[in-house]
């Protein structure tokens, strides 16, 4: 079954209306010319204005969304049509990723494309969207997946070896793994108890395209044959 993988808490969001006043928020808008309220939020150009915020250090960290979609769009995996993205952000809205996206490379070009599907809604704004986004929090997200069994990565869970992780998880009609898209902390409790299991799979918190790229390349592992399948080029 194609495994549904949830980059939760991303830090991907517009500059909030509290800080749209902010001269960093001005000068970079204006660098830009962009409003302020279609500029992402990005610690590189906003730390003064965010710090007043509390748990500001998981906030204004689009280049993590940005390495993590790469990693797993070009994914084997993904190319063969048995993975399914969805990027639930910090503000409680859900970006569906179609399979067939892909992403530009260059840092700033992927960012005024997320800054154009957060006003637009979706990218391309006509015909079928590539990338569209809704208000939803995780809650309502896993209510709409009902995931057989979700498992949560996270420094704070019991340890696994993401071979075990997936090998259980291939077992599962709708497998599910929720991966956290922030530069620093860990879940919300709220969302961490949506989890059937919250596991770690290091003693160290690595970055969460790591995560991605090995999470992904163990549960092809598990699909028998899919490797030599790729490598001779039979369906």
């Amino acid at each position: 079954m194609p495994l549904n993988l949830i980059l939760a808490e991303a830090a991907l969001e517009l500059v909030p209306k509290s800080l749209l006043e902010h001269p960093s928020v001005i000068a970079h808008a204006k660098r830009r010319r962009r409003k302020p309220t279609e500029t992402m939020l990005d610690r590189n150009y906003h730390y003064s204005a965010m710090r007043p915020f509390e748990k500001f250090e998981k906030r204004g960290r689009p280049d993590i969304v940005h390495f993590s979609a790469l990693e797993a769009l070009g994914s084997p995996l993904n190319r063969e049509g048995q993975l399914q993205i969805w990027i639930h952000t910090v503000q409680d809205e859900v970006i569906q990723v179609d399979p067939k996206t892909r992403l530009p490379r260059n840092y700033d070009r992927f960012v005024s494309l997320m800054e154009q599907l957060l006003v637009k809604r979706k990218v391309p704004p006509q015909g079928a969207p590539l990338l569209s986004v809704k208000a939803m929090s995780l809650t309502e997200l896993i209510g709409r997946i009902q995931p057989t069994e979700l498992i949560a990565l996270s420094t704070l869970g019991h340890p696994s070896t993401l071979e075990r992780i997936c090998h259980d998880l291939a077992k599962t009609e709708k497998p599910s793994i929720m991966v956290g898209c922030f530069p620093k902390g860990h879940f919300t409790n709220q969302n961490a108890r949506l989890a059937d299991r919250i596991l770690r799979i290091d003693r160290e918190a690595l970055e969460s395209w790591v995560v991605v790229s090995r999470a992904i390349y163990e549960y092809e592992c598990t699909i028998e044959g899919f490797h030599q399948r790729r490598l001779s080029g039979r369906p």
